[in-house]
Order: structure tokens, then C-alpha cells, then sequence
């Protein structure tokens, strides 16, 4: 009996005694304002898969076995800024970290310090604006922060890649458009409040949500439950894009019954940004209902509803900008005293989407989605079929012209009418129309609509298991379908009683032979009218491995794609008499276009110690081109790059796009000074470049320019930095300097119906554009923003709650978009298809030099200040960009329309160039202001 009693006496003795050498991590988080302990905070180890949440206490506790030796504890909520905390484990003890802070997220109050592009959608007609701001909003990381925030006015591009190679979900569905491959910010614009629950993946690092592209992911949470319970109203103030923004927002959390929703309204507007007559005219509107079923299953419903019309601006010559400076704006003139732009841009495209989450076990849920989104993408422009080009800013207008014949009267007045007006005369358009009405003549003008009216399917399903303490995987399968209605629609006849003649105003030909001499009146199609189909099936699965020293991915995907385009006109352009016999290539069904695409990466970091760690990815993707550089004018015809009056080339063959990519980090962190050192390498291999422009020279007419085979070379480092050199003051600096260059002489060939390139060959009419060349391209700069870019700045915030900041950014090596058709034997090559015999190729070397834009500086400001009022807070923020009010060009493109030797050095040689590159300027001298009452 009594050694049994000291048998158990001994195994209290040892449980206690393991239970006392249990290795623990605990703490607290609460309020920094309100002292107030916050529930539902994100607390994790950083390079491990543990993570808790704070309970309603605030209080968390790690009950998975933890690291030991120096850790990063990570400690963030949606609203806050997220804070990081060095910590050493020991063996065998407890950590107690009580009373953590957490303040509310500066950036957040901010919105977004400069208005993004993103948002904006300023020149969205160009390569210009394709930049990645709106996905980067969400990052810790100094350098994303400060490209999204500092560099994206300048239209910067992260590693120089267009956003195609990013993607946005919403709850795990893809947002990224089948015809561009970018996202459409638009969609959701106005919706900040409701939309700041990002959860994102820099560069090749893995996703829980999809297996991404070189520039990363960015999934935005709309899960009712997960909002923070409450309401804000939200007014701003800009002379950016809209000139005036009011927001609502309400969350209601989760309620004792399951349910929770959140609601927001937004409305911006504002007859002209800072270019002029460029109207906004926006509204939002957010639903998302959320039922929990019970502790395993959940179903969240999300409405997205943000209907904007937007006035366009243009990229304009240098003489134009001159003349009435960079504001100007060629695409409206004064109607009944008021501003009427000829080309709005309207997006109305209603997204409905059904999420089910089900926690299958602790560690293992599967996420199933389905989505539906609809509606119009309407650009406007004017049609002058029967009348002069209605521009303001058309050549034949401007002093240039009229000093290529020394005609020193013309060029003065042409001068002066266009310094006292340069807009479009919306009154000589209208008279015009009259008049025809009177002799039965059809509309000289008309406004109508290029319009894309898409349908598109998503199903998803997204599978995350913790399969043991080191070991993460992730899989999911999407599938796609998109139908696309694409027309021209007349929406004003401008005072025409007779209606637009449905005919090619240059070739005269028939848009729809099957319909001839159509007369369309408002509400018509005319001019093109056809369908597209796109199917996509894809799956991704990836493995992370978590330890102490080293963490390590491996991840594959796979995507299968078709394009099909249906005509619903026969288009007399490309209705050929080939052997006495009429082939068609514009009406009914053409190829179903097929691609495979696939993707391998992988990654790992070495963790030196808990402050220095070593981080590598690499990673190999084939992608299906976008359906813009798929189809080569898809208006009128079947073709595609490859086929040409549709017939397949030999020369060409149209395929995936590959991209290889790879980059290397070094990560410094220590309480006071987070710091990051990137190296990358990315080559792109068999892309392709559709182009559409009016030239004149050895020939003349409207061409379709493509380009295949394009390879490119983006070679680069980025770093960040962020010192907290006193608890109120912290400084921070970041830098890009890359080299995007193209890395082969890719082939190059022209389409088009025009006169120049027909031809009679035994009685049969012959279309002769579609000659393969190459064009001399390697070398040559990637345009699309500075490749290099250099930010200082500092931050100060007052334990009194304002808080102020400044930064000085440097922009250089920035290049003008060269015309690849100057760059091809068409440069050198008479009409005859000689070459020229005046030709000096020390000129041509000259001609052909790429435009560098000169560097420059901006700097920008911003501040604010919160109170708060019994249970509620107010704030205040203010910035201004651009404060120097410094001029500086952010990208611009050759015309093509002299692309020969002879007639480009003509040009050159003038005074004042009649056909010089157009480009684009950044804003001068800006401000956002906002205030906001959060309850």
C-alpha cells in the first residue's frame, strides 16, 4: 500500500512537473487609444504556419508546439497597422507578452495616399496607365508601400511588367479580364471602406487562393462576419480625378443568430479632374450577407454594383502641348455652354457572387465559389463618315502644317484660332447634319459606342489543409466562361434625321453585305458586330514547408483555354474572289484557338536568425496570350496572329507565352530598422503585340500592326527601408533600378484593306498586306514608366494623434514606345521594293534613336489628425502632390504615320514636326482631402 501510494505520489509529481516545462507563448492585444482589449486579432509567428486569435479578452494563447530561439510575433486586424515583435522562446518556459497595442492603420485613413490609378483609370486607352497601385495598397512591405503610394503617378510598373502578370480575386474568385488579362478596378470603385481586407502574396510567394502570376496576388475578403462591427461616413475633396466623394459604410458583425451583412453607398463626381472637361460620374453600392450555418459551414452572399461614366483626355504632340499647355484636352468643345466630351468612357458590369465556407475539420476547410458577372463597357468617340475630322488637334490644323509648305499666313492663323479656342466645335458639327437632312443626304456625324457587353461564369472550389505543424497544402480548380457581345452602337445622330450609312467610309465597301446600304439611327449596331467565346479550366496545388531554419514551396498548375469568335456581319473588307471562287472571312464561326497553359515554382528562405534571413524564388509559367493580342482584328475577320487573310503562315505560329522568372532577397529586422534588398531576372519568350494606326509613306492607309515572337528582358534590384528612429519619428527611403529591354528582333507584319495594298492578279481581287518581316527591336528600351525610381522621406505621429509626412521621389530612364514598323525593312524600302537610294545610314541611326525622357523630382506631402468622442472618432487628413508643380512626361509613342526613311527625316527636319510623338504629362501640383466619422 505504500509503495503504491509513492508510485502515485510520483506520477503527480511528474505530470506537474511536464507541465511546468511546457514551452508556451501568451499575451494580450488592446486598443492604443482606448486601452480597449481587441478580439479577433491575427497573431502568428512569422516563417511558421502557427496562428491564433485573440479571444474576447483580447488574450491569446499558442497550444501548438512553438519554435524556439528567436522568433518574429506578428500581431494584425483589418483597420490597424500591423506591428511586429522580436521574441525569444526558451525550452521548457512561458512567454507572457501582455498588453500589446495596436493602433489604427494611418494608410487606411488615408485612403490610399495618392488617389490610385487604379482607381482613377486615367488614359486606361494606352499602355500608360498599366500599373499595379491598387494591388499593392494592402503590403507591409516598404518598398510595394511605396511604389503604390509614391511612384504610381509616374505611371512606375513593379519590375516593369504590365498587371497582367498580377491577379485580384474577390473571396477566391479571379477578377482579371479574359480580353486584357488586367483587372478592372472600375468594378469596385468607390468601395474602399468595404474593400481594404487584402490578403497579399508579393511576387512568386505562395497564395492560399491561386497559384498567381510573377507580380503576385491580391484577394480581397468580403465576408460580412469579418468587418468590423459599426458604421463610418466618409466625405473627400480633389482636384485629381473627381472633384468631389461621399461614402457610407455599415457592418453589423456577427450576430448572436449567425447572420451578419454589411452594407456601403459611395458616390463620386465632378464636371473635371485635372485634365480639362474629363468628368466623373460614379456611383457604388455593397452587399454582403453572411449565414452561419453552424460551426463547420457558412454561406456569404456578395453584391457589387459601381456603375461610372468618365471623361477621357488625350496624349497629345509636343507643339499641341505648347500651345495650350498640359492640361488640354482635345476631346471636347462647348455645347449649350456646358463641357461635352466626345469620349466617355461608361463601365455598369454587376458582380453577384455566392461563397460557401465549410471548416471541415480544424485544420482543413474547402472554400466553394460561384460568381456571375454582367453588363456593358461602353468608350464613345465621334464618326465623320461624311465630314471633315472634327479634332481640334488634327494636323491639318495646327501650325506645323502649314509651315511644312512655308506658308507663314496659314500657320498664323491656325495659331491663333487654336490658342483662342482648340476645342471641338460641337456647333459646325450640328449644321452639318442639317444641312444634310435638307438634301437627303446621310449623317456627316455621328457619336456612337464601342461597346463590350460581356457575360461571364466562375466556378471554384479551394482547398487548404494543415496537414501537421511543418507542412501546408493548398489546391483548387476554377473554370470559366465567357460570352462577349461586341457592336458599334450610335447613341446621338447630332441632329441627323437620315441616319449613318453602314459603310466603310475608306474603301467603301459594305460593313454587312448580308444587310447592304443598312441606314443604323440611334440604338442601331453598325460599323462591326460580333461574338466572343472564351472557355478555361484550370487547377494549381502547392506544398509549404515550415522549420526553424529554412521554409521551402513547391507549387504547379495548369490551365486549358479556347477562344472562338462568331461574325454576325460580312464584312466586304475581307470578302476575297480567290479561283473564281468568293471566300468569306468575317461571317460565322471561325477556329476554336487552343492553349495549354502551365506553371512551376518554388522558393525558400534560410533564416540566419530571427533579424537575418535569406529569401529565393523561382518560377517557369506558359500562359494563353489575352484575346487583344490573340486576334489581330477581330472588328472585321477570323484572323488571329499566324493567320493572315485567313490563311495560316508558316512563319508564324501562335502559342503560349512563357515568362521565367527569378529573384533573390536579403530581409533585415530588428525593432527599429526593417529593411529588404531584392535582386530579379525575368525573361518573356513568344508574346505578342497587336497595334492599330493610320500611316502614310511608301504606303498609306489604316494598318493593323503585329508583332510575334516578342522576347523581353527585365533585370533589376528594389530595396526598402524603414528606421523608427524615435518612438514619434520614422524615416524611410526605397529605390528601383532596373534594365527592360527587348531581347530579340521579333517578326513583324502589317494588315489592312486600304488601296495601297490591293492588288488585281488574274481578275481576282488580291489582298497583299500580311508580308512577314522582322523588326530590328533588340535593345531597344520596354516603354511603360521610369526604370528607376528613388524615394526618401519621413513620417512623424503625435502621441497626441496627428501626424505628418513627406517624401522627395526621382524618376529617371523612362522611354518613349518606339514604332516597330520604322524599326523593318519598310524604314529602307521604296514602293518599288528597292531600297532607297538616298538612303545614309548614319541619318537613320539618328531617326531611329529611342527618346529618353528627362529625369525629374516630385514632392508630395500628406497629414492628419483623429479625435475621439466618447465611443466614436473623427479624423482629418490632407495631401499634396506633386508640391514643386513640376512638368515631366510619363510616357508617350511614336506615331507611325511617317514610318519610311524618306519621310520621317522630312519630318524630323521641320520647324515644328507635323507628325511628332504624342505623349503624355503627369499632374501638376495636386491635393485629396478627407474627412471621416467612424461609429
Amino acid at each position: 500500500m505504500k509503495k503504491s501510494f509513492l508510485i502515485f505520489l510520483f506520477g503527480i509529481f511528474s505530470t506537474f512537473t511536464l507541465v511546468a516545462q511546457q514551452t508556451t507563448v501568451k499575451g494580450s492585444v488592446k486598443d492604443a487609444v482606448t486601452d480597449e482589449p481587441i478580439p479577433d486579432v491575427t497573431v502568428s509567428i512569422q516563417k511558421t504556419i502557427l496562428t491564433e486569435k485573440t479571444d474576447g479578452f483580447g488574450q491569446f494563447t499558442f497550444k501548438s508546439e512553438v519554435p524556439l530561439g528567436e522568433q518574429i510575433l506578428k500581431i494584425e486586424k483589418d483597420g490597424f497597422t500591423t506591428k511586429f515583435y522580436p521574441i525569444i522562446i526558451n525550452e521548457g518556459k512561458t512567454l507572457d507578452i501582455q498588453d500589446m497595442t495596436l493602433d489604427l492603420a494611418v494608410t487606411n485613413e488615408q485612403d490610399l495616399f495618392t488617389i490610385t490609378l487604379s482607381d482613377d483609370e486615367l488614359n486606361d486607352d494606352t499602355s500608360g496607365s498599366d500599373n499595379i497601385s491598387g494591388l499593392l495598397s494592402a503590403s507591409q512591405d516598404i518598398f510595394q508601400r511605396t511604389a503604390a503610394f509614391e511612384f504610381s503617378s509616374s505611371f512606375f510598373r513593379i519590375k516593369g511588367l504590365d498587371s497582367d502578370n498580377a491577379k485580384v480575386l474577390i473571396n477566391g474568385v479571379e477578377m482579371n479580364k479574359q480580353d486584357t488579362g488586367r483587372p478592372q478596378w472600375s468594378n469596385w470603385g468607390g468601395l474602399n471602406d468595404v474593400m481594404r481586407n487584402q490578403e497579399l502574396s508579393l511576387g512568386l510567394t505562395p497564395s492560399a487562393y491561386t497559384f498567381g502570376g510573377v507580380l503576385g496576388s491580391t484577394n480581397i475578403n468580403t465576408r460580412a462576419s469579418n468587418y468590423r462591427e459599426g458604421g463610418r461616413i466618409t466625405y473627400s475633396s480633389s482636384n485629381r480625378s473627381y472633384t468631389n466623394r461621399l461614402m457610407a459604410s455599415y457592418a453589423s458583425g456577427l450576430m448572436e443568430d449567425g447572420w451578419a451583412y454589411t452594407l456601403m453607398i459611395g458616390r463620386r463626381w465632378g464636371d473635371e479632374g485635372f485634365q480639362d472637361a474629363s468628368l466623373y460620374d460614379s456611383n457604388s453600392f455593397f452587399v454582403s450577407v453572411e449565414k452561419k450555418i453552424n460551426d463547420k459551414h457558412s454561406l456569404n452572399f456578395t453584391s457589387i454594383y459601381a456603375p461610372n461614366r468618365r471623361g477621357k483626355s488625350s496624349a497629345n504632340t509636343q507643339e499641341v502641348y505648347d500651345l495650350k499647355g498640359i492640361k488640354y484636352n482635345e476631346f471636347w468643345g462647348d455645347f449649350d455652354g456646358e463641357q461635352k466630351n466626345s469620349r466617355i468612357k461608361e463601365v455598369e458590369e454587376p458582380i453577384l457572387m455566392l461563397n460557401h465556407y465549410w471548416d471541415i475539420t480544424e485544420k482543413t476547410s474547402l472554400n466553394t465559389n460561384v460568381a456571375y458577372q454582367f453588363g456593358k463597357v461602353g468608350n464613345s468617340r465621334l464618326d465623320y463618315a461624311g465630314g471633315e475630322n472634327p479634332s481640334p488637334a488634327y494636323y491639318q490644323n495646327l501650325p506645323s502644317y502649314f509651315l511644312e509648305d512655308d506658308d507663314l499666313a496659314g500657320a498664323y492663323e491656325a495659331e491663333q484660332e487654336f490658342l483662342n479656342d482648340g476645342q471641338i466645335d460641337w456647333n459646325r458639327i450640328l449644321d452639318a447634319n442639317l444641312t444634310n437632312n435638307i438634301t437627303g443626304a446621310n449623317a456627316a456625324y455621328v457619336l456612337y459606342e464601342d461597346r463590350n457587353d460581356d457575360k461571364q461564369l466562375t466556378l471554384n472550389t479551394i482547398f487548404n489543409t494543415e496537414i501537421n505543424q511543418n507542412i501546408l497544402f493548398n489546391a483548387g480548380v476554377n473554370y470559366k466562361k465567357l460570352d462577349s457581345e461586341n457592336f458599334a452602337e450610335i447613341i446621338d445622330l447630332l441632329g441627323s434625321t437620315t441616319g449613318a450609312l453602314n459603310v466603310d467610309s475608306f474603301s467603301q465597301n459594305q460593313f454587312d453585305l448580308n444587310n447592304p446600304d443598312q441606314v443604323a439611327f440611334v440604338g442601331d449596331k453598325f460599323r462591326y458586330n460580333y461574338n466572343l467565346f472564351v472557355n478555361e479550366i484550370s487547377g494549381f496545388a502547392q506544398a509549404q514547408f515550415k522549420y526553424n531554419k529554412v521554409d521551402f514551396y513547391l507549387a504547379g498548375s495548369v490551365t486549358k483555354t479556347d477562344y472562338q469568335r462568331e461574325g454576325l456581319y460580312k464584312n466586304e473588307n475581307q470578302v476575297y474572289i480567290e479561283n473564281g471562287i468568293e471566300r468569306d472571312n468575317s461571317f460565322g464561326k471561325g477556329d476554336k484557338i487552343e492553349f495549354t497553359g502551365y506553371g512551376a515554382k518554388a522558393g525558400f528562405t534560410y533564416k540566419i536568425s530571427g533579424k537575418h534571413l535569406l529569401d529565393f524564388n523561382g518560377a517557369y509559367i506558359a500562359k494563353a496570350p489575352s484575346i487583344r493580342n490573340t486576334y489581330t482584328n477581330s472588328r472585321e475577320s477570323h484572323d488571329y496572329v499566324g493567320v493572315i487573310n485567313g490563311v495560316n503562315n508558316p512563319d508564324i505560329n501562335i502559342t503560349e507565352e512563357k515568362i521565367s522568372s527569378v529573384d533573390a532577397s536579403y530581409i533585415f529586422r530588428s525593432p527599429i530598422v526593417k529593411a529588404k534588398l531584392t535582386g530579379f531576372y525575368t525573361k518573356i519568350e513568344d508574346a505578342n503585340e497587336v497595334g492599330f494606326f493610320f500611316t502614310q509613306g511608301s504606303t498609306t492607309g489604316f494598318i493593323q500592326e503585329v508583332l510575334s515572337g516578342v522576347e523581353k528582358q527585365h533585370i533589376g534590384g528594389e530595396f526598402g527601408i524603414e528606421a523608427q528612429v524615435t518612438p514619434t519619428i520614422k524615416l524611410k527611403g526605397a529605390a528601383s533600378v532596373g534594365q527592360y529591354t527587348y531581347n530579340n528582333n521579333p517578326n513583324l507584319y502589317v494588315t489592312s484593306t486600304s488601296e495601297d495594298f490591293i492588288d488585281v492578279q488574274g481578275g481576282d481581287v488580291v489582298n497583299t498586306s500580311g508580308l512577314v518581316s522582322t523588326s530590328n527591336l533588340k535593345d531597344y528600351k520596354v516603354a511603360g514608366g521610369p526604370q528607376t525610381a528613388y524615394s526618401v522621406g519621413f513620417e512623424y505621429r503625435d502621441p497626441d494623434y496627428w501626424w505628418f509626412g513627406a517624401t522627395a521621389n526621382f524618376f529617371d530612364n523612362a522611354y518613349i514606345d518606339v514604332s516597330p514598323l520604322s524599326r523593318s525593312t519598310e524604314f529602307y524600302t521604296d514602293a518599288d521594293g528597292l531600297p532607297y537610294n538616298d538612303y545614309d545610314p548614319a541619318i537613320a541611326k539618328e531617326l531611329l534613336k529611342q527618346e529618353k525622357f528627362d529625369s525629374y523630382m516630385v514632392v508630395n506631402l500628406v497629414g492628419g489628425k483623429s479625435w475621439k468622442i466618447g465611443d466614436k472618432f473623427i479624423g482629418f487628413f490632407a495631401s499634396v502632390g506633386n508640391l514643386l508643380d513640376k512638368e515631366y512626361k510619363t510616357g508617350g509613342f511614336e506615331q507611325g504615320r511617317r514610318a519610311d526613311y524618306r519621310a520621317l527625316r522630312d519630318d524630323v527636319n521641320l520647324e515644328k514636326r507635323v507628325f511628332g510623338p504624342k505623349y503624355w504629362y503627369g499632374r501638376g501640383a495636386n491635393y485629396f482631402v478627407n474627412v471621416y466619422l467612424r461609429f
